[in-house]
């Protein structure tokens, strides 16, 4: 009798783990709904710019729970991400202007510098922020894969035959606290010349 029951048991068990992993195995779909890269529409012409060095600026920053929501279908303000939509033009269109040496600071009204982050390392912290930690990890690199196409590319120079790069970078709050803070301003040094632009 003890044998059976025994028997039973393990059977029991095996079936719910056989359960669990083609469960795991077929919701391989993206843990959030993000809209595809392709799709993002230009920016608006109320977007702050800032030029130098035949280099121009522009940016859009998610402020907004309803414009993170749209995109990415995760609230990335309050997860202490704030993603800054930037867009650089070449105007002159000499020389390729190289963008691995930019480097973007962005600080808030009372000084506080903001890290910039990767986008695998703003997945990280959304998933953290949600309380999301079982889930199968199909899921998240596919996640992983479709927030990273928003990023923008800083590895390739840019040059007279592309003029103009779009794309997001993602900045932490100071405490991973959520997006409060009005008076962000962003810099970039690294380039021909300086930029700067008051966001909010």
């Amino acid at each position: 009798m003890k044998d059976n029951n025994h028997r039973l048991v393990k059977t029991i068990r095996c079936v719910a783990v056989a359960l669990v992993l083609s469960s795991l195995t077929s919701c391989a779909g993206s843990l959030f709904k993000v809209k595809p890269a392709v799709e993002l529409p230009a920016l608006p012409a109320s977007a702050k710019s800032a030029n130098a060095g035949g280099l121009t600026l522009r940016t859009a920053p998610l402020l907004t729970d309803e414009e993170s929501q749209e995109l990415f279908e995760a609230n990335l303000p309050l997860s202490g991400v704030l993603p800054v939509r930037v867009e650089l033009i070449y105007e002159t269109g000499g020389v390729p202007v190289d963008l691995k040496r930019a480097r973007f600071h962005l600080h808030d009204g009372a000084g506080r510098e903001w890290k910039l982050i990767s986008p695998k390392q703003a997945v990280a912290q959304i998933l953290k922020a949600n309380d999301v930690y079982l889930y199968n990890p199909r899921s998240r690199k596919q996640f992983e894969k479709e927030f990273t196409a928003y990023g923008i590319d800083l590895k390739t120079p840019l040059t007279a035959g592309e003029r103009r790069r779009q794309g997001f970078l993602f900045f932490q709050t100071p405490g991973k606290e959520p997006v409060r803070s009005p008076g962000l301003a962003l810099s970039v040094s690294g380039l021909p010349e300086p930029l700067e632009i008051h966001l909010n």
